[in-house]
């Protein structure tokens, strides 16, 4: 049994979407941080709807504070629990997606995936395992997950761009190229990286620049 997503949506500027970015935040955040991206994106990609669900799961002690799955090494959980997490929140995700895609009439191809660390985690670990390719998937500040298994699990390839800080505090700037790695051995052929200089665990303007120059061409703006 899957979990509804709350989700929070920006319509698009010119008033009929062609095309959705879903936003999918960090731990300890909620759909709320990422939604305010859409704004400086929207005059640059005024047919796309901008969607920004929560992760299911609430935080203890942490009012507001959400995550897609529990991570071992901040709240003590289990390997076992931090798995079982990541495979009930990838069905979750999946459902989301599924019914966004429907409601909206909507193709795999015209929808973005933006992640933004444990959300980098959850679109690099679900968008390879979906029936249907999606436009793309833009990574930001995360890693990939369970890398041994991608090669055997990718049901689909898609663009994806990889960017990380490498001033990261809190997800190491060396999963960038770990990814990319991982990613190419499993036979994605269309993998971009760009690395913010001097940036912490977050997205500086370079890095939005580029993310928004990847989404414009993968959902057809140029």
């Amino acid at each position: 049994m899957t979990r509804a997503l709350r989700a929070e949506r920006v319509e698009p500027l010119s008033g009929e979407a062609r095309s959705v970015v879903v936003f999918l935040h960090g731990y300890g955040a909620n759909g709320k941080d990422l939604i305010g991206l859409a704004e400086p994106l929207a005059e640059h990609m005024p047919d796309t709807l901008f969607v920004a669900p929560d992760a299911p799961e609430s935080i203890s002690g942490l009012f507001g504070g959400l995550q897609w799955f529990p991570i071992p090494w901040i709240d003590g959980s289990s390997e076992e629990d931090a798995a079982a997490g990541l495979q009930a929140a990838s069905n979750d995700l999946n459902a989301f997606l599924d019914g966004l895609l429907v409601d909206e009439d909507m193709l795999p191809e015209q929808l973005i995936l933006f992640g933004f660390s444990q959300g980098t985690m959850m679109s690099l670990h679900v968008a390879p395992r979906r029936e249907d390719p999606v436009a793309g998937i833009v990574a930001f500040s995360g890693r990939l997950l369970q890398p041994e298994v991608l090669g055997d699990e990718t049901v689909s390839k898609m663009p994806i761009v990889l960017i990380h800080g490498d001033a990261d505090d809190v997800v190491p700037p060396q999963s960038l190229p770990e990814a990319a790695e991982a990613l190419q051995e499993a036979g994605f052929t269309e993998i971009y990286a760009h690395v913010m200089k001097g940036t912490a665990h977050g997205i500086a303007p370079d890095g939005l620049s580029v993310a928004l120059g990847f989404m414009r061409k993968h959902l057809g703006y140029e």
